[in-house]
């Protein structure tokens, strides 16, 4: 259901903007990084690169601006993602020095409008688990992303979401932990998330061009848009993605300047101009192994030298060619980040970029530059695996197994008309399938800003289909039928590990009045049980079952109530000539119960 909307074409120039860089171990860099953005059809980037409490570089290469020519400054804005997360987890930090939570405790028990899939999780969750990403749950990332829904909404979804292992059995990264870390924070200081970053981080480190929000992002004279490739020339812009919701996971936006002085602060034990920001005994927490990553043990065959993966709180840790990094990536419509450190050498970079495939081979050459380690041409070894992956490409769609699976000539079951209705999901939130132009069109959690348009593909399966960017193995979404014909559901793949998404259909609001109701009050005999139909308040039609909790039924179609309280069981009412209710059947998967009026 993701799709990037774009606009905006522009073609990359060859004269680059470029700040220039007065260390020695820096020589060249501008030449090398022109070359990486023109190999890549990247706009810009823009780099910080400290030790121990000095700026040795901050800056920009390329254009923040096509158009206009604009360069990248070392104050131009970017979206750093989910290296939001060291400044959320940093923030738990200090509220646990200051005695007001216990990473190690049950997370509940600060935010009780927190709830997990099972009492088990409830009970057992932990600050630190959620830190760490060892919760249980996957990522589940397509119920927030794109959608409109609130902090506090979001958080009611988790207690939906089905975990795919069993806590603190693996490492699964996961936004919603983040999300909630920040309600946390909320909760215990009665301040906003972005209140306690502001006051507690940005203003005493000087961080004076940051911010929280693409609405404050677009208020800017010096911000770079993000940019996705066409065709290895074409550039187009892509609008900024608005994810203030699930903000402490990952929306700050921040530049080269500000970022700095957050890798000085880290690299100094969480020490900024001699006064303590971060509690160092967090610090040391932070940057030590939490929890270790699948595999993450294992040298890869091509980079033996990069190895022993494992996350800390809010960063990621590893062995880069012989020292210790502590790096977090972050990634948002476009936008590439990484900042990371080498604690033991006091050296940290930061660099962003508009259009992510240069990121890490700019981080890597600048790394082994500071640190005096051999060359290695990460351009060129990323070029070579380009080529390799398109090869495997192309040769994966001449033998698509999607077209292998479709049953030719199977149409629909149901004309068009029958899909279009609301459908929820606790843990996803809305989809809403819409028939325009004898077309299916569907809108996910987007409130009608994205829709993306239903290709038949065979009986009630269709395909999620994004006219800018089609895919052969595009999302496949299956309309479920119930006992009475009818469209009920659909099912949808949307997360590894766990069963297929289930979004039931809402029974289109009717009204009815009081006088109309009225007709099918009264009781009626089942085998062996007298039901009663009435009325609560004003226009609730109840149903009364001995020794069951009373049903709400919601009118549907002339006549026919869906039960409110059970998926698949409905109510009709059978009339005479004179307009007069003289049954009910009860349709249920089991059967059909009739039940004369007495």
């Amino acid at each position: 259901m993701k799709k990037i909307m774009t606009a905006i074409l522009c073609l990359i120039g060859t004269g680059l903007f470029a700040q220039s860089t007065t260390d020695p171990r820096l020589k060249g860099l501008d030449t090398l990084v022109k070359r990486i953005l023109k190999d890549w059809y990247a706009p810009g980037v823009s780099i910080a690169v400290v030790e121990k409490n000095k700026v040795v570089y901050a800056g920009g290469f390329g254009f923040r601006d096509l158009e206009k020519k604009l360069p990248v400054t070392g104050n131009t804005l970017f979206a750093i993602g989910s290296c939001t997360k060291a400044f959320t987890a940093s923030l738990l930090g200090m509220l646990e020095k200051e005695g007001k939570l216990d990473l190690d405790k049950p997370a509940t028990l600060y935010l009780p409008e927190l709830g997990f899939h099972n009492e088990y999780l409830n009970n057992h969750v932990t600050l630190r688990d959620m830190m760490t990403h060892r919760t249980g749950l996957p990522r589940h990332d397509m119920s927030w992303y794109g959608s409109s829904a609130s902090r506090m909404e979001l958080l009611k979804r988790i207690k939906y979401q089905e975990p795919s292992k069993e806590l603190r059995q693996s490492f699964q990264y996961n936004n919603f932990m983040f999300l909630a870390q920040g309600m946390v924070a909320e909760k215990l200081t009665g301040i906003s998330w972005e209140q306690n970053i502001r006051e507690r981080i940005l203003q005493p480190l000087e961080m004076s061009t940051t911010n929280f929000s693409v609405k404050d992002m677009e208020k800017s004279a010096d911000r770079s848009p993000a940019f996705t490739v066409k065709k290895d020339s074409i550039i187009s812009v892509i609008p900024y993605r608005n994810i203030d919701a699930i903000g402490p996971a990952g929306s700050i936006n921040s530049s080269a300047n500000d970022m700095a002085k957050w890798l000085i602060t880290w690299i100094n034990g969480g020490k900024y101009k001699g006064k303590e920001i971060i509690p160092a005994g967090y610090v040391s927490q932070a940057i030590s192994q939490q929890m270790a990553l699948d595999g993450g043990g294992l040298p890869p065959a091509l980079h033996p030298d990069i190895h022993m993966e494992a996350y800390g709180l809010g960063w990621f840790l590893s062995s880069y060619r012989g020292h210790y990094r502590v790096e977090h990536g972050g990634g948002i419509d476009g936008f590439i980040t990484s900042t990371g450190f080498f604690p033991t050498d006091s050296i940290g970079i930061f660099v962003v970029s508009s259009n992510g495939n240069v990121t890490a081979l700019v981080r890597n050459y600048i790394a082994d530059r500071m640190l005096k380690l051999p060359n290695r041409n990460w351009n060129q070894l990323q070029l070579d695996a380009r080529a390799k992956g398109r090869a495997a490409a192309a040769a994966t769609k001449k033998t698509n197994s999607d077209s292998l699976l479709r049953k030719p000539n199977a149409k629909a079951l149901h004309a068009k008309a029958d899909y279009a209705g609301k459908y929820e999901n606790p843990g996803y939130g809305t989809a809403t399938v819409k028939l325009e132009r004898d077309t299916l069109w569907l809108d996910y959690n987007s409130g009608g800003k994205q829709t993306s348009y239903l290709e038949h593909y065979h009986f009630d399966v269709y395909k999620v289909r994004d006219m800018e960017n089609p895919d052969d193995n595009a999302t496949r979404i299956k309309f479920n039928t119930n006992y009475g014909g009818e469209i009920e559901s659909f099912d949808v793949a949307l997360e590894q590990g766990v069963k297929e998404i289930v979004f039931r259909r809402e029974a289109p609001a009717m009204e009815i009045s009081k006088a109309e109701l009225q007709k099918y009050l009264g009781e009626y005999q089942l085998p062996g049980i007298l039901a009663k139909v009435y009325l609560r308040g004003e226009n609730t039609l109840m149903l009364l079952v001995p020794g069951q909790p009373d049903y709400e039924l919601i009118p549907v179609k002339k006549d026919l109530f869906k039960i409110k309280a059970l998926e698949g069981f409905n109510i009709q009412f059978d009339l005479n000539d004179k307009g007069e209710v003289t049954s009910m059947n009860a349709i249920q998967p089991n059967g059909v119960f009739k039940a004369p009026k007495k």
